[in-house]
């Protein structure tokens, strides 16, 4: 005998994983920035949205809390891109020169997400919204930075100078991203990728004091 609850779980929609859940909100995304760059941030809603990314406006409600949120997943990307930077870190090489080695802007995307990157980017100049967005996704990627920079220096994570350093951090990433949208007008080229990566090695080798392991 089939238990009633057993038949109405078979019936309804099978539950969305959290990678489909991630990947779904990635597409929203796309769509969301697709749109802003054709009509500006203003001029486009919810609705547009939703209909473009072929969900309901519940489901884009779900995921997101503001139309300008929407653009979140995308800048996710550079922060997890740095993030992994983080994790693979070399304990006898110092920072910036493992930067050099394996540092890139975007993590694991195709070249319309390192464009669609850029632009959101590009846009937060411009667009106080976005650019709020782009600062409180920045100041939540201190913690994780200041979790890996906490082990390396053998001090808690909330040592002030490990907070310090992953501040510093913070920024030094923040205003070299800055630095590449104002230069890769035309996307990034090789040359484009390698000056961006030098100055932020540059950067944090001038910022950060942390010792390596040998």
């Amino acid at each position: 005998m089939v238990d009633r609850h057993d038949r109405t779980t078979r019936r309804g929609r099978p539950p969305v994983s959290d990678q489909q859940r991630q990947q779904q909100r990635l597409d929203i995304s796309r769509h969301a920035v697709r749109l802003f760059r054709e009509q500006g941030v203003a001029a486009t809603s919810g609705e547009q949205i939703a209909r473009a990314a072929g969900v309901s406006e519940r489901t884009l409600w779900r995921y997101f809390r503001s139309k300008e949120s929407c653009v979140e997943p995308l800048l996710t990307k550079t922060i997890d891109a740095f993030q992994e930077v983080l994790r693979t870190w070399p304990p006898e090489l110092e920072l910036a020169e493992h930067l050099r080695a394996a540092y890139m802007p975007v993590l694991d995307s195709a070249d319309s997400d390192v464009e669609a990157v850029l632009a959101v980017v590009r846009m937060t100049h411009d667009e106080p919204t976005l650019r709020a967005a782009y600062l409180v996704l920045r100041e939540r990627d201190e913690s994780a930075f200041a979790d890996v920079l906490a082990e390396r220096m053998g001090m808690p994570a909330d040592a002030l100078e490990v907070r310090m350093q992953a501040a510093a951090t913070s920024a030094a990433l923040r205003a070299a991203t800055d630095h590449l949208v104002s230069i890769a007008t035309e996307g990034i080229s090789p040359d484009t990728f390698s000056e961006h990566r030098e100055r932020l090695a540059d950067a944090l080798r001038l910022f950060t004091r942390v010792p390596t392991r040998r």
